[in-house]
This record gives structure tokens, sequence and C-alpha cells, in this order.
């Protein structure tokens, strides 16, 4: 029996569950200015007036579905602080490109970190504007893809044969008009040394009824027949899972697409090892791979999110044991200046002359 998760739609819209279900009016519907969102979500005036500050500097986008899982009451809500503008933007110190991204591009849309992979920066669109985005530095910028920025994409990559992987990243790939979407996924599957496709899409988050549409799910079919595609995405807490989610998940999974999540770590979010354990058991459940733990770039508008280092090696000792390994992520740092991934890991052991030991769950061991 179907659960009943009518209060999402009936919270902020006087709508029926199939409209509310529906991805093109979910798009209609886009709070994208600060009078939209005092319209539909309770504020304070104080509130009001910073939300407008901020958005005189970074961009608000947020779906009906993911403005519908906050509670309106806490202050501290989750999702709140992803979706919502807050005045530490404004405060908080950073980078506006931490990762040394645009020092690595080879084209206008690509960037080549690592020998065996791309990044292709496909638009700068999302369906929500995540706060802790370490990409604001293009929310400004022209979105659209044109022929000839294609074209050059292409023909580094054939020109590279090295290259076996191109993650289709953005914002978010999965909002590209479909003409332009099947054209980047039928120019990158005809390269012949090409052999995954990754694509990096927050809408199993922020609007999975996108996955519910059939010529979408024609078109991710058609070329993963060809090369297999990955998506990765992006869930940071666990109340971000729900019954939407599940059968766009189920929608993937039926199409050949396997699903991985790639978490950032942020205070007062996720920081956490209850919070953690239980988004990776609904990770999971919902046949996710929890694949990574991000440690938080510093990026300029975004430091109010980060964590000390160590609260994410702490949280991963907190897994061990206690969960299957196949849900613990790996803990990354992604090094300043583009020098790339790094896993940080607990240590468990200590040699004591010829005498090795383990530490487990506080025991020193003998083994």
């Amino acid at each position: 029996m179907e659960e009943d998760h009518s209060h999402f739609w009936k919270k902020f819209y006087r709508v029926s569950k199939e409209t509310f279900s529906n991805w093109k009016w979910q798009v209609k519907n886009l709070i994208t200015t600060p009078e939209q969102l005092e319209k539909i979500f309770p504020l304070n005036e104080k509130e009001k007036e910073e939300i407008k500050k901020v958005c005189k500097e970074y961009k608000l986008c947020i779906t009906p579905y993911y403005l519908s899982l906050i509670d309106c009451k806490d202050q501290n809500d989750p999702i709140r602080k992803q979706a919502i503008p807050s005045i530490e933007e404004l405060i908080s110190k950073g980078y506006d490109d931490p990762l040394a991204e645009e020092k690595q591009k080879v084209t206008e849309r690509l960037v080549r970190r690592y020998k065996d992979r791309v990044l292709f920066i496909t638009t700068n669109f999302c369906y929500t504007y995540c706060r802790h985005c370490t990409r604001k530095r293009i929310w400004k910028k022209n979105s659209k893809i044109d022929s000839l920025n294609l074209e050059k994409v292409v023909e580094f990559i054939d020109r590279e044969k090295e290259i076996r992987e191109v993650i289709v990243s953005g914002g978010d790939p999965l909002t590209l008009p479909y003409p332009t979407l099947e054209k980047i996924l039928e120019s990158l599957s005809n390269i012949e040394h090409l052999s995954i496709i990754r694509i990096g899409s927050r809408i199993p988050v922020v609007m999975p009824m996108k996955l519910y549409d059939k010529q979408l799910l024609k078109t991710l079919k058609k070329y993963s027949q060809k090369k297999p595609i990955y998506l990765a995405t992006h869930f940071n807490h666990p109340k971000e899972i729900t019954y939407f989610t599940k059968k766009a998940i189920d929608n993937l999974l039926k199409i050949g697409i396997p699903v991985l999540n790639q978490t950032v770590l942020l205070k007062g979010i996720n920081d956490n090892p209850e919070v953690m354990r239980e988004l990776c058991l609904k990770l999971v459940e919902t046949k996710i791979k929890p694949y990574y733990l991000f440690y938080c770039d510093n990026t300029k508008g975004v430091s109010h999110f980060v964590t000390p280092i160590e609260k994410g090696i702490e949280i991963i000792k907190s897994l061990q044991g206690e969960i299957p390994g196949y849900a613990i992520p790996i803990y990354v740092i992604d090094l300043p200046e583009g020098k790339g991934k790094v896993p940080l890991m607990p240590t468990y052991y200590e040699k004591e002359k010829d005498k090795f030991f383990i530490y487990y769950k506080g025991e020193k061991i003998k083994v």
C-alpha cells in the first residue's frame, strides 16, 4: 500500500497530487525571487530584508518540492539551511574558485585535472541553488551551450586518448532542453576510446519527478546502451529521501543506470554521526551507493558550512562496524589549487616492536 505523502503538496500549495508530481508544474512554479518566497514561506521582517541583501549577490532558486521538505517552524531545519539564503553568505570568507577549475580549463567548458577524466560544465543553471555550492562563481554567467562549445569539447576528448571518462556536470545537466542533452550524449557516445559517461545531477534530490518523464528516460536509456552511464547525485540529509526519491531511483535502475551519492560534510546539517548513519542506511535502502563524503570546499559565501577536517574522520570511524561496509562512503578532501582528491581515513592500528595491535570500538586487540 502506498504511503500517504499528501503533506508535500498540501503544505504550501493547494494542488492535487498529480499536479504536484508534474515536473513541468514544478518548473513553472520555481521560487526565484525573495518576493515569491515571502508569499509562500513564513519569514519575519529581518529575514526578508537579509534574504533580499543576499540575493543581490547570489541567486535564489528553489523547487516547490524541495521547499515542501522544510519544517518552517525550525530555524535549523537542514533543508532550510541548504536552500534559503542566509546573511552568513555575505559574511563568510573563502575563495571564488577553491579548486582552481578556471586554471585547469582546456576549453571554455572542459576542466582536466586527471589524465583519465574530464569535467564538462554544460550549464550554470540548477532547479535549486544550493547555498553551499562550490561553483557559486558561475551562477551569473551565461548558461547556454552552443554547437561550437560542444564541438571544441568533443575535439579535445577525441584527441586525448588517455581520457576514458567524462563527468557531465554544471549547474545541472538534466535541466538542459532535451535536444541539447541528447546532442551531448550522442557526441560523447561516438568517441571510441571513451568508456564511461558520468552525469552529476541533484535532480533526484530537488525535483525527483523529472525522472518520471518518459522522454528523458528514453534518452538516457538509448545512450546508456552505447556507453555505461552512471548518475552521481548529492543527498546530504535523510530528510531528502522520500517516496518521490525512491520512484525516481527505481526508474533509473530499470534503464540500467546505477546511482552514486556524493555527500558534502556541512556544519549544522550533517556533521553528526547519527545523522550520517541514518543517511547512509536510507541511501542503500533506496538502492543508492554512498560514494564520497566530501570535506566542504572553502568557497566564498560558503565557509560558514565548513567543519574541522577531523570531524569527517570522527564520523567515518563511528560508522565502522555499525553499518555494512558498502554503506560507508570514502571521506575525501579536494586539495586547494586543483591538486585532486585525497582520502582521509581513521587510524585503527599500532605497532609496538614486533607486536601489532588493532583498535576496535575502544578496545586494543593484539593480532
